[in-house]
């Protein structure tokens, strides 16, 4: 196992600067640059536009070399812990990851918390009840969590808590603590905004992976080795819970890899709507903008989420299955 982590962790290298290539390549694609955008912008307000200063921008950040050399420059600055200067708030992208990246992380570690929690037990009762009354309400409210998007959720719970409560449940801080230094009352304010976004955020993943829970517990309860171990006398509630839910929690388990950084990125519509101050709005607006800096250090972020939780989920499939574990030993 150890030297199987050694060798993922090696090939994590090459996977990355692919990844970054590519990125830097796919953002650098529209015509122009931030201060395309920026001339733009002013040209419409009406304001004068000082070439002087632009040239200064444009030699500064390096704006005026080839693709290539703008990619080595960045590169080499990333390596060494220097993420570039935000074009778009004019303030380095390490202040504004370090702003925002802590909040995204908690919201994204509460959501996949909740949605284990809810939908294990769920997607496993009815399984064990199938075709009864309780299963297809399950596969009712299933239906409809998979069908709505997580934004139109969050607008229709801003209008009905403004409309019928007199209240807003945008944002993750009351406003008395928005710009307030963190302090034991700013958390306990967190936590009291905190259920909102992760309840909105996580009904579709909730959803999904009750029906895959339940599928796959329904195939692995017709398999003979429960029928033997059903024979031997062991308890129903410990037969499931020991054999096959280890079995069915498999891609639950497997898809750790994507679902962290989906979680992130997939809220930034959501995180809009509520006015989160999560890296999802911060993401779209550098995208938008194409701050290169900010939005290429994001990505590569994101990136390192993927290559580490595909990491993690694939130790943690080995921890759980026992077929992997003996699979590896016999170099299947």
């Amino acid at each position: 196992m150890l030297a199987y982590i050694i060798r993922r962790l090696l090939t994590m290298i090459p996977t990355l600067v692919a990844i970054s290539i590519i990125s830097f390549i796919i953002i650098q694609l529209p015509p122009g640059d931030f201060l395309t955008t920026y001339v733009a912008q002013l040209s419409v307000s009406g304001e004068a536009v000082d070439q002087a200063e632009l040239d200064a921008l444009r030699d500064r950040f390096g704006l005026d070399q080839p693709m290539y050399k703008q990619y080595l420059l960045w590169a080499w600055n990333f390596i060494h812990g220097d993420f570039g200067h935000s074009f778009e708030w004019n303030k380095p992208v390490s202040a504004l990851v370090g702003e925002r990246i802590p909040l995204t992380i908690l919201i994204s570690i509460c959501t996949l918390i909740f949605t284990w929690v809810v939908s294990i037990p769920i997607g496993i009762y009815s399984a064990v009840r199938q075709y009864s009354w309780v299963d297809y309400l399950l596969t009712f409210v299933g239906f409809i969590g998979l069908a709505t998007p997580n934004f139109l959720f969050a607008l229709v719970l801003l209008w009905f808590s403004y409309s019928y409560l007199g209240m807003s449940i945008g944002g993750l801080f009351s406003p008395q603590f928005a710009e307030a230094p963190w302090s034991l009352a700013k958390f306990l304010d967190l936590l009291q905004h905190l259920w909102i976004p992760v309840l909105i955020v996580g009904t579709g993943h909730t959803a999904k992976f009750i029906r895959i829970i339940r599928g796959n517990l329904l195939d692995e309860l017709k398999k003979p080795y429960v029928t033997a171990a059903r024979a031997k006398g062991l308890s129903e509630i410990r037969l499931i819970l020991k054999y096959p839910v280890r079995v069915a929690i498999n891609p639950l388990v497997s898809t750790i890899g994507w679902t962290l950084p989906e979680l992130i990125s997939g809220i930034a519509i959501t995180a809009v709507v509520l006015n989160l101050p999560t890296s999802g709005p911060l993401l779209l607006s550098a995208l938008m903008s194409q701050d290169m800096q900010l939005a290429g250090s994001f990505i590569m972020i994101l990136s390192f989420l993927t290559v580490v939780g595909t990491l993690l989920s694939d130790i943690l499939l080995a921890w759980v299955d026992p077929r992997i574990r003996f699979g590896a030993r016999e170099g299947v």
